[in-house]
């Protein structure tokens, strides 16, 4: 089985402009470049795919979202350099990192990936439908991404890698683990409830509630809101959870459309878009440019002869087929 990786470019950019202390030999913050690179490198060592595609938040991606709920995404703290870096004030991170995420965007493009972005999209709504598009049939999808979100795309194809555990998550380990199917995640996760998103759950309601008081989100089968409800109005139980969900039912109804990607908020011209995109993939490794690159940001050493192997590959039976 051929294998696509799909990666969450902005989830892999931002661990890697946290973690990684790299300055240039300009003394500038180099981080999010360099460890977007090193992770990359690592990716490809571990899922050996066939393709990669990159997919980024669009401008305005939270843009239909936030039409839902003005609230969504507020409170979330700025996101801050490596802490061994302390010569730059906050304003100055900000546009080191508007300015980093514009140069990884531009060497991705000198490799042979796909990097897919669209005005009010989020890359979440793009992987869901890179994922379940006719063009990757057959093939073993990859998510790389810590988004619990994604979880509810896991199927028979498709798989998602989270890289702060290190594991890859399956339809079996996620029923296993969690105790919910991934059709029915995103029903799970709207009861649950998401505080990074600023959404709140319902009440005393947690995974580990629905897994053990609703075991039938464990079932290979769709579970509606209605059915939830119906289940929690009728069962002969005193415990309050079941009161709780009932009382609830607009919450749920609301995270839900905010959380789940089976059906991805993208229109049908951005669709059309995606396909072209990758339909067209042009799998040329431009490596003389991405080397003037690296010499004028002031990479400096940089040991990326694995991934420099893998992506010559990559081009190369691309350009046979």
């Amino acid at each position: 089985m051929k294998r696509v990786l799909v990666i969450d470019a902005l989830n892999m950019f931002l661990r890697a402009f946290i973690v990684d202390p790299s300055l240039s030999q300009h003394g500038q913050p180099i981080g999010g470049i360099k460890g977007s690179i090193k992770i990359l490198q690592k990716l490809v060592r571990i899922t050996q795919p066939n393709e990669i595609v990159i997919c980024w938040d669009g401008p305005n991606g939270s843009q239909k979202r936030k039409a839902l709920n003005s609230g969504y995404k507020q409170g979330r703290k700025p996101l801050r350099l490596n802490r061994s870096v302390h010569n730059l004030t906050e304003n100055e991170e900000l546009q080191n990192k508007v300015w980093q995420q514009m140069q990884i965007i531009e060497y991705l493009n000198q490799m042979p990936i796909i990097q897919l972005i669209l005005e009010r999209v989020e890359a979440d709504d793009i992987i869901s439908y890179v994922c379940n598009s006719g063009h990757y049939k057959g093939w073993q999808k990859v998510i790389v991404s810590n988004d619990k979100d994604f979880l509810q795309l896991c199927d028979d194809e498709t798989v998602v890698y989270r890289p702060t555990t290190d594991k890859i998550e399956t339809k079996k380990t996620v029923i296993e683990t969690m105790g919910v199917h991934p059709t029915n995640m995103a029903l799970a996760r709207a009861m649950d409830g998401d505080a990074s998103d600023n959404l709140p759950g319902v009440n005393r309601v947690g995974m580990k509630t629905i897994a053990t008081k609703l075991p039938f989100m464990k079932e290979e089968r769709t579970v509606t809101i209605d059915e939830l409800l119906d289940y929690c109005e009728n069962i002969d139980s005193k415990l309050k959870v079941y009161k709780n969900i009932t009382e609830s039912k607009a919450l749920i109804e609301h995270n839900y459309q905010m959380m789940q990607l089976y059906s991805p908020l993208i229109s049908v011209q951005g669709k059309q878009t995606i396909d072209y995109a990758l339909e067209n993939f042009e799998c040329d490794f431009n490596k003389t440019e991405l080397l003037r690159l690296m010499m004028k940001d002031g990479f400096g050493e940089l040991n990326w002869e694995e991934l420099k192997t893998f992506l010559n590959k990559i081009s190369r039976e691309c350009n046979e087929r």
